[in-house]
Formats: C-alpha cells, structure tokens, sequence
C-alpha cells in the first residue's frame, strides 16, 4: 500500500467543530448585507415586478429565509441551530438590489453564517431570477455588519470600515 493509503488522522488533525457543549443557552443575533450590481434597466424591471420568471423579491426572500435555516448543512464546520427568526428585506437603488438578513435564535452559538448564507442565496436567486435579461450583474460586498450575544458580546461593524460600495 503507497503512502497516502496509510495516512491516519489523530482527533486532533484535520478539521473539526468547535465544542459548544458548555456555552451557555442565550440570545444570539446576526445581520449580514450584499449587493448585486446591474444595469438600470434590470432593477426597474424588479422594481416594476416586470421579470418574466416572476416575482424576483419574494422568492429571493423566501429563499434567503430557507438557506438560513439549512447553513448547516452546506457549511461543515458550521453547528445546526434553532432559527427563530430571519427577516430578508432588500433596498433597490438605480445599479443595485441590498439583500439584508438579520437572523435571531435563543442557542448555544451565534448565528452569522446564518445571515450570510441567506444574504447570499437571497443574492444568488435575484442573478438567477434576471440573468437572461442582464449578463453583467455581480455580486459584492457580502459582509456581517452586526452580531449580538454570545462570550464576545456584541459587534458593530464601523460605517468608516464598511465594504466600498
């Protein structure tokens, strides 16, 4: 047998999940923000509910909602943890659509990946949704902006060192 088939892991090597078995249970909240860029034309067809695949907002938000409740499954180091609530809302600005999600949960650990993830499918189904009609969108700036509870306590991120838009 060559080398590689005889490599074993210890416990310790490789990755692994934090223990978040003596974490206290307590309030956790994470609010993420993400653009996608396109073209003028594109956010008025959304704005005007005009896009032939239907209503791009509300299944964006039902999506974003779905993919926060399924972090875990996606992310491997990422722990399953009660969704309380998650809110999906979106700014459309003349080039762009802000996807925001604040997700909330009574755990033994945060739920920013949460809120990133939903941010990020949210994203993902607007391009999906109009790219037949805009082939330059992009998707950018997909950050945390604020996290609550836990052993860290709370995080802002700063307007100054906020993601250039």
């Amino acid at each position: 047998m060559d080398d590689f088939h005889q490599m074993r892991l210890t416990p310790r090597e490789g990755a692994f999940p934090r223990d978040v078995g003596a974490s206290e249970v307590g309030p956790r909240r994470a609010l993420a923000r993400g653009r996608v860029y396109m073209q003028p034309e594109t956010t008025a067809m959304v704005a005007a509910n005009t896009v032939n695949k239907g209503d791009v907002l509300a299944t964006a938000r039902v999506a974003g909602i779905q993919a926060a409740k399924n972090a875990a499954l996606l992310l491997p180091m990422s722990h399953q943890v009660l969704v309380g609530n998650v809110h999906i809302n979106f700014t459309i600005g003349d080039e762009f659509i802000e996807v925001e999600a604040s997700v909330d949960t009574v755990d033994r650990t945060g739920v920013e990946m949460e809120a990133l993830t939903a941010v990020t499918v949210a994203a993902l189904t607007i391009y999906d949704m109009v790219k037949s009609s805009d082939r330059t969108m992009t998707i950018e700036n997909v950050a945390l902006w604020e996290k609550s509870g836990g052993r860290s306590g709370t995080w802002r991120r700063e307007e100054l060192s906020a993601p250039e838009y």
